[in-house]
């Protein structure tokens, strides 16, 4: 096909009336002139935004199947074919349609094979590999099968041979997989080796010795996998394997890994311990199996930084290791301070006088000491008092130039530790004025219960809540409080946020109610900045309004006032960020029991979305009576939603709560399957989040799990997990 024919009846097509990614496709026309062009960097620039616009980031459009006729023919004329190969390829790829027929772009795609599979026999290797690419996603066999089978028995090049094992796969997994089988003999390349691998896996073929060898022989993979694909090899393989989630693939996923982790080379031990942390990321046997081949790796240099951040993922699980973490931590460098950082996990009795000895040069350790006591949800043990560390702390807070985040996780660590590290009172006064968020919180759990300390920490505090840093203000006058009991200064603070419409008013409505009967005095200013409600309010502000209409119902009983506040806000569209904003209002609803009974519409409503649905049931069970508990309200219907919600890992704690609440009789069998394979399945229900504290958000999960199911088999109520 010549070039000049290429873009024929591109004017005709509607473009101005089809979407791609930025809206309409109308500029189309012209991006695909000047990838037709002869100005290659004028090409180039289209290129890059048919990639944002046509496919972004893996997202199809309407306008992506009409561009594809133009793109094909491209191709077919020579210019810029592996490209547009590449381009096509990605396209009837993607599973990710915008506002487009299902499957439409792949089937555009699949009508231009003709011109596709010609391709095939192109002269250059990278045009060919990459025609094979594209028809292999078509999901066309009949179309492509006997060009690409013809092409595997000709083809002598090993890159466009993997490519063709691969796609023939693709096409037909169970035709496929003889050449698959076949590539795994011993004198074949490692790259078609490896690929070959991947495609048994993808066919479903019985996992075997010949693959097993096939993958060892193949090592280092990196690089051997085609590079149309982001692909790390023996990682791909280990998770199809594990993927497929039986007794037997888990076990060869873990004998495969314990023989590779032995393979001294360091490439092949760093894409080894690489996919041991995968395997850890998504199977809840693998660390306890994989521990005993990690350990060994802790003693080279080349792998202990690697081996050092996997365990810190798990450090719950690793203390057999903890020697080994003990000796790296008394040295010296970053590899020192995430040993101690895993240490204090795993080992938090060994890890305090390490900590105490090098505190200034380790702040990873000194995050992980005192981030699990800030979030609530690490499941690391408390690190243990010791003198030591608390005059080392003493030391560095009483650092002029200290600043940043260091100081923050110093008070924090201390107030851990409660009146035992009241000897730290002086220091904390004295690094108030840096710290005004967390030393309050500080100051609050160590200070004694009489004398100097007490009366000088009062008056701290109360300055610090009149006329200290806007931002501590609420923090101060808070602990002021709790110290106290004097609640001058809190209700000064909450009345200016309140009157003000500070930056801290969701969390000066939270501290209402925690006043008693001081709290009335407040009303007045309550109902005002609910009558007063901005328009085009952001989430913050609806999660304040919430806020503070619970905490006018909590003071004057005033339900008319709050239910309506409430239903505004659950109601309010906002986009994704007052997802967040409606689960809130839900989780207070809860708290109003059957008060909240006219909120039932906009709870309902909130059913139909997993992350909604556990919040809107506890607060549907608290407020409605028995007897409307019927229909879609069903304590099994509602049970069932609840359970999409926990294996999504969507509001975990809600949906095991709301569990506890529908109870054993709301559970059917198919429930409590689903309820135990939540505590006991091997594969992991957390699989996002901050990539640190995933093993341990699923581990808490599974506990989680675990009491619920306990405690619903046997009548009694859960107890509050703490992992």
């Amino acid at each position: 096909m010549d070039r000049a024919d290429a873009l024929v009846g591109l004017e005709d097509r509607p473009w101005a009336e089809l979407n791609h990614a930025f809206g309409t496709a109308e500029n189309l026309p012209a991006v695909l002139r000047s990838l037709a062009g002869d100005a290659p960097e004028a090409a180039d620039e289209a290129m890059d935004e048919l990639y944002e616009t046509i496919l972004h980031q893996g997202t199809v459009y309407a306008a992506t199947a009409e561009a594809v006729p133009f793109l094909a023919r491209l191709a077919a004329a020579g210019h810029r074919s592996a490209e547009l190969l590449v381009l096509l390829g990605g396209i009837a790829e993607s599973g990710d349609e915008y506002e487009v027929a299902p499957d439409a772009c792949r089937a555009a795609v699949a009508a231009q094979l003709p011109l596709i599979l010609g391709l095939t026999d192109a002269e250059e290797a990278k045009v060919r590999q990459a025609a094979v690419w594209a028809a292999g996603h078509t999901a066309a066999p009949a179309e492509a099968w006997a060009a690409l089978e013809r092409r595997w028995e000709e083809e002598r090049d090993e890159v466009v041979r993997a490519e063709l094992v691969t796609a023939l796969v693709r096409l037909d997994a169970a035709r496929g997989s003889a050449a698959a089988v076949a590539s795994l003999a011993p004198g074949a390349p490692a790259r078609l080796r490896i690929t070959a691998v991947l495609a048994c896996l993808a066919a479903g073929v019985v996992w075997d010795a010949a693959q097993h060898d096939a993958v060892l022989a193949a090592l280092p993979a990196d690089g051997l996998v085609s590079g149309f694909e982001e692909c790390e090899p023996l990682q791909a393989v280990v998770a199809a394997l594990l993927r497929r989630d039986t007794d037997e693939d888990r076990e060869a996923a873990f004998a495969l890994l314990e023989a590779v982790l032995r393979i001294p080379a360091r490439d092949v031990r760093a894409e080894a311990v690489w996919a041991a942390d995968h395997a850890c990321m998504v199977s809840r046997s693998a660390p306890a199996r994989l521990l005993p081949s990690l350990l060994p790796l802790l003693d080279e240099r080349e792998s202990a930084r690697s081996v050092v951040s996997l365990l810190d993922k798990f450090a719950e699980q690793a203390g057999e290791g903890s020697a080994a973490l003990a000796r790296l931590a008394s040295g010296d460098g970053d590899l020192a301070d995430r040993a101690l950082a895993a240490l204090v996990t795993a080992a938090p009795g060994l890890a305090a006088p390490l900590l105490a000895e090098h505190l200034p040069e380790r702040p990873r350790a000194l995050a992980a000491a005192s981030e699990a006591r800030a979030h609530g949800k690490a499941a690391s043990s408390p690190l243990p008092y010791d003198s030591a560390l608390l005059d080392a702390i003493r030391r560095r807070l009483a650092e002029p130039g200290l600043s940043g985040n260091e100081p923050i996780r110093l008070a924090l660590l201390v107030a851990s530790w409660g009146r035992r590290a009241a000897p730290a009172v002086p220091e904390l006064l004295v690094a108030l004025p840096r710290i005004p968020l967390a030393g309050p919180v500080a100051l609050a759990a160590v200070c004694p219960a009489d004398g100097e300390p007490r009366t000088r920490t009062a008056e701290h505090l109360r300055e610090a809540a009149l006329r200290g840093p806007d931002e501590g203000r609420l923090s101060a006058a808070q602990a002021l409080y709790e110290l106290t009991g004097e609640a001058g200064p809190l209700l000064a603070v909450i009345r200016a946020e309140l009157v003000g419409d500070g930056r801290s008013l969701r969390e000066a409505a939270r501290l209402i109610t925690t006043l008693g009967e001081a709290a009335g005095e407040l009303v007045p200013e309550v109902r005002a900045a609910l009558r007063d409600r901005p328009e085009g309010r952001s989430f913050p502000r609806l999660d304040a309004d919430a806020e503070l209409a619970a905490a006018l119902w909590g003071i004057t009983g005033d339900a008319a006032t709050a239910v309506q506040v409430l239903d505004a806000v659950i109601r309010a569209d906002g986009g994704p960020w007052t997802r967040w904003t409606a689960l809130r209002t839900a989780r207070l609803a809860s708290r109003m029991g059957p008060a909240a009974r006219p909120l039932r519409p906009a709870l309902e409503h909130l059913l139909a979305t997993p992350l909604h649905a556990p919040a809107a049931v506890l607060a549907l069970l608290a407020a409605l009576p028995e007897e409307e508990l019927r229909g879609p309200l069903d304590r099994t219907v509602l049970a069932g939603q609840v359970l999409d919600a926990a294996e999504s890992d969507i509001d975990a704690d809600s949906a095991f709560q709301a569990l506890a609440a529908l109870g054993r009789a709301a559970l059917t069998d198919e429930h409590l399957y689903r309820l135990t394979a939540l505590a006991d399945r091997d594969r992991r229900v957390v699989t996002g989040g901050i990539e640190d504290q995933i093993i341990r958000a699923d581990e808490r999960l599974a506990a989680q799990a675990r009491s619920t199911l306990s405690a619903l088999t046997n009548d009694t109520l859960p107890t509050p997990i703490e992992v």
